[in-house]
């Protein structure tokens, strides 16, 4: 990934963030079938290791477990908020024409080691946390006791747990912070009047 000195996050605490926000991972791989890439639901560990580790599971008929077994190197994508800017949101723009159109997003790359859970226990616990946490905001969250206990054991069968234990974080946050602070500001003023609020929160805050 390209990383211009001033678009580069380095900070795990922020890089973390994204990785919380925006959990639905795109898990790469290669294999002897070739690049192939899965789309997961993560669970961020923080306090595994020095980066942390990420837990997740998949259909017990995804090849994903078999074609990637235990020791091999994965990379984990995490895409953060995103827009199109405009020139025309920039101030200086109206001055100097001298501005063209850009695209501003957090991204973060997750390399690491992945590791395959066969296992009942490791699937019910990552199951039981993903509900808490995705439930929790629901009026009434629905827990594993709402359902048969016949019906989890056959669906938890049914799924393979998997952990990436990361060896490095790469993040790049492309906040326009490359822009006079006037044009930056602009921009997410205009991105907020639009409904996307997480974009210009993230370049207010961007210096």
């Amino acid at each position: 990934m390209y990383i211009p000195a001033h678009f580069a996050e380095t900070r795990t605490e922020a890089l973390h963030r994204i990785i919380r926000e925006h959990p639905l991972g795109m898990l790469v791989n290669h294999s002897s079938a070739g690049l192939d890439a899965e789309h997961i639901p993560f669970e961020l560990d923080a306090s595994a290791g020095t980066q942390g580790s990420l837990l997740a599971h998949v259909a017990r008929a995804n090849t994903l477990w078999q074609r990637c077994p235990t020791g091999t190197q994965v990379m984990v994508v995490f895409r953060g908020a995103e827009a199109y800017i405009s020139p025309n949101w920039y101030p200086s723009k109206h001055e100097s024409h001298r501005q063209v159109p850009t695209w501003n997003y957090e991204v973060v790359h997750a390399h690491g080691t992945l590791t395959v859970h066969d296992d009942e226990r490791f699937v019910r616990r990552l199951v039981a946390q993903l509900t808490r946490r995705h439930e929790a905001t629901e009026p009434k969250p629905w827990k594993m006791g709402d359902s048969e206990p016949q019906y989890i054991d056959t669906m938890l069968r049914n799924i393979v747990g998997i952990e990436v234990a990361i060896t490095s974080l790469v993040g790049k946050v492309k906040l326009s912070q490359n822009r006079e602070q006037r044009d930056r500001l602009n921009a997410a003023d205009t991105l907020a009047s639009r409904g996307n609020t997480l974009m210009a929160q993230a370049m207010r805050k961007a210096e």
